[in-house]
């Protein structure tokens, strides 16, 4: 029997949507109050960017840990391009409130809430695609020579023993997308 610890098994796409709707909506939600209290204080932009400054970091940690099944913490790189992609949604809120302010100069805290969400959402939506593809990727290493992605069971395919037919593995798996 192999006592060796098992990594857990990535969930699919629509359980880490689940999972990503679930711990980052919630935050998301939590952000928006934050964010409309913090605002009586301070100037709204500052205010977004402290909470989203807070969120990203801990929605890092949870998407990486349950979201996309890593079951360990986040490590600097997934931190920093976490980070990118939460300063592209956090210019996409700015930008929404901004337009609402120049179309109605004085909104209710209802409507900027609307907007505000609406426009989290569709920049949610946008990082989940970039997080599961990109950031938290599962079974794919970068290469140094060509910088491209490759599946590790092609790798291993590639590094298969110079048996009889092993060159026709190689060429299949090259010509393979």
């Amino acid at each position: 029997m192999d006592d060796a610890p098992r990594t857990p098994a990535a969930p699919g796409p629509l359980a880490s949507f689940a999972r990503f709707v679930a711990l980052g909506g919630g935050a998301g939600l939590l952000s928006s109050g934050a964010v409309a209290l913090l605002a009586e204080r301070l100037p709204w932009a500052l205010a977004n960017a402290l909470i989203t400054v807070v969120s990203t970091l801990l929605c890092t940690e949870l998407h990486a840990r349950f979201t996309f099944g890593s079951g360990r913490h986040a490590g600097w790189r997934q931190h920093g391009q976490s980070a990118g992609s939460a300063a592209a949604a956090y210019v996409v809120t700015c930008a929404a409130m901004f337009v609402l302010h120049m179309v109605q100069s004085s909104p209710g805290m209802l409507t900027e809430q609307i907007v505000y969400l609406g426009a989290s959402g569709l920049a949610g939506l946008a990082r989940f695609l970039l997080l599961r593809l990109y950031v938290f990727v599962g079974g794919r290493t970068r290469t140094a020579a060509t910088g491209s992605w490759q599946l590790q069971r092609l790798e291993g395919v590639l590094e298969a023993p110079a048996a009889a037919g092993a060159s026709q593995q190689r060429q299949f798996a090259l010509a393979s997308p």
